[in-house]
């Protein structure tokens, strides 16, 4: 198969936009609580009816303010109740809003306001503030800066009462389906990054079928704990779409605190990329090892995929397998599920493949992952696992509304009413984007026979070794930073005669795996790549890995290298993606020595040594 679609559920009036789904959710249960903010220890309730009053008396602040239909406002936020409240009234002032990460550096905050047209800022706190100073000379059409640490939305919302309901449903109502709602800017893996023209119908149409479609998930009482960046896309969405479905909403935007806030939240479904998936379970097992219990969470482990590998065949799990699997059930899972705060069923997954080992375990633990596939140009999700129709290891089919092709080189093709409009100021990227009107991916796939997607890669990051191997270096990736002590792996090979790695130790991870293995867990990164256990470990991962490709394609030899890459180092996205350029920039030397030194011979090479 090479097309699938699926038509919409329902069609949205020509003449609505974001701020009805608010509006049709207050109407249907105005005291439904729609947020809960941190309060102490403890959580205080927003219901719908005082979240849309808040709105709309910060909307008639904008507008008091000056801010004009279709004018541009940027908010620069870590993930927290303002910025939702800030966007809708955004919205309801007939405003454009921008989302900028809030780890940005200045020149990635003066690139986004100045390409923008951004005539207002609104800022987290002093740090941001602080950053804007540094470039407003070369923003200059933002005159207005708020910040949510102080007293500023408190005073808009002052400012704003002279201005009559009329004024503002005037405004509220200016923006038609496919008028522009926001500009968010894509992560600049490959170059500046460009901004993606958003309009209403994309999240409109997506929130409305997504409920139909979802209604395990998506339902009125339902309740998520958000900790992914609401400056991302699909987070942005989830938040939208939340509102409309009535799913209680908390903040944590501190990583080292979603566990804590899980337990005192109690979420019935999350939304995560892989990594953090990937650290719960890692997190588990270590935690497991240090209280000598490593062993029985493995067989539980192991167990648990068991289980749920069976669940997919025709005659089940075996009474002995479901015996073991009730027996470390109640020994070991139950435990995680109590930690992640009892109630969750389901997972929204996406950025990148989960992985099906991890996909069984989490199942078997009671937590569906539905793995979901979009990008910041289809408004986030196109594709989704549906709960009745698990295929682990594949990211499901396209929403209603949504439509997916394979073109003769492989390449995902989407179309649907939730593709943006186009790049802004960009015509020729637009233009390059789509054909006809389709718009072209740039990642590889496959469908099977009920349209479900498998993804292979990116088309601009495969890999063609000097004996024309074609190589997939995320395919290689993805199963190594699963190994507890990987942090980044990132593939070469490129006009290389083998495929190789660069491979960064998890700093977060590894005091920990150090104590649990009997050695100094104050050792320096340094000194744990040139760790005779270290190595052995990393070795082993590779071999796990490579026993799933073809010689060509397996890692034939590796480099461990003493350095951390995050977003603070500029080599990964906020969404955690790889700047693999970047990445091959910076440690070119590791990339020589390992070619250097010639044809693969035990699998090691650590520069210096």
């Amino acid at each position: 198969m090479d097309t699938f679609e699926v038509p919409s559920l329902v069609d949205s009036p020509s003449n609505s936009n974001i701020t009805d789904l608010l509006l049709e959710r207050v109407a249907t249960t105005p005291k439904l609580d729609l947020f809960e903010l941190p309060k102490n220890d403890s959580w205080r309730e927003v219901s719908g009816a005082d979240f849309l009053e808040q709105v709309q008396a910060l909307a008639k602040g904008f507008i008091a303010a000056g801010i004009q239909p279709g004018q541009a406002v940027a908010i620069m936020s870590k993930t927290r109740y303002e910025w939702t409240l800030c966007d809708f009234a955004l919205w309801f002032a007939g405003a454009v809003s921008v989302p900028i990460y809030e780890t940005s550096a200045p020149d990635q905050m003066q690139w986004i306001l100045s390409d923008s047209d951004s005539v207002a800022l609104i800022v987290e706190n002093e740090d941001a503030y602080l950053r804007f100073e540094e470039i407003k000379d070369h923003a200059p059409l933002v005159r207005q800066v708020w910040r949510l640490d102080g007293d500023d939305l408190a005073s808009l919302s002052r400012l704003g009462k002279e201005i009559s309901a009329d004024t503002l449903e005037m405004r509220r109502t200016a923006a038609k389906l496919d008028d522009l709602a926001t500009i968010i800017y894509t992560s600049g893996t490959t170059g500046r990054p460009k901004g993606c023209e958003l309009n209403h119908r994309g999240f409109v149409d997506l929130c409305r079928n997504a409920q139909l479609e979802l209604p395990e998930v998506v339902y009125a009482g339902a309740s998520t704990l958000l900790f992914l960046p609401l400056a991302h896309v699909l987070a942005r969405f989830i938040s939208v779409l939340c509102i409309y479905g009535g799913i209680k909403v908390g903040h944590q935007p501190d990583a080292k605190n979603v566990m804590p806030s899980m337990l005192s939240f109690k979420p019935t479904f999350l939304l995560a990329v892989p990594r953090v998936f990937e650290k719960v379970y890692n997190t588990a097992e270590q935690k497991a090892e240090s209280t000598g219990k490593g062993a029985i969470f493995r067989k539980a482990a192991r167990t648990a995929i068991a289980y749920s590998k069976a669940l997919d065949t025709a005659q089940g799990p075996s009474l002995g397998l479901k015996m073991q699997f009730k027996f470390f059930d109640a020994l070991v899972l139950k435990k995680l599920r109590a930690a992640m705060g009892g109630r969750v069923r389901y997972a929204v997954s996406g950025g990148a493949p989960l992985g099906t080992r991890l996909g069984h375990f989490y199942r078997a633990l009671g937590l569906i992952v539905l793995e979901g596939y979009g990008l910041t140009e289809t408004t986030a999700p196109a594709l989704i696992t549906r709960p009745s129709s698990i295929q682990i290891g594949k990211v499901g089919s396209p929403l209603p509304g949504c439509g997916i092709k394979i073109a003769p080189d492989g390449e995902i093709l989407l179309r649907g009413s939730n593709l943006l409009r186009g790049y802004w100021r960009n015509p020729t990227a637009t233009a390059d984007a789509f054909d006809g009107d389709w718009f072209k991916t740039g990642d590889i796939g496959s469908l099977d026979e009920n349209g479900y997607l498998s993804i292979t890669g990116r088309k601009k990051e495969l890999i063609v070794t000097a004996g024309g191997k074609n190589v997939a270096p995320t395919q290689l990736e993805d199963p190594l930073r699963a190994d507890p002590i990987i942090g980044q792996a990132v593939v070469v090979g490129d006009r290389k005669p083998f495929v190789s790695a660069l491979i960064f130790l998890d700093p977060e991870m590894l005091p920990l795996w150090l104590t649990n293995h009997q050695l100094d867990p104050k050792m320096t990164l340094e000194q744990a790549c040139r760790e005779p256990v270290v190595l052995a470990e990393v070795q082993e991962a590779v071999n796990r890995v490579n026993r799933r490709f073809s010689t060509a394609e397996q890692v034939r030899k590796f480099a461990l290298v003493p350095a951390d890459i995050s977003e603070d180092t500029g080599h990964l996205t906020p969404s955690l993606k790889i700047k693999r350029e970047k990445v091959l920039t910076d440690f070119d030397d590791f990339v020589e020595e390992i070619y250097a030194s010639g044809a693969p011979t035990g699998g090691i090479d650590v520069l210096g040594e």
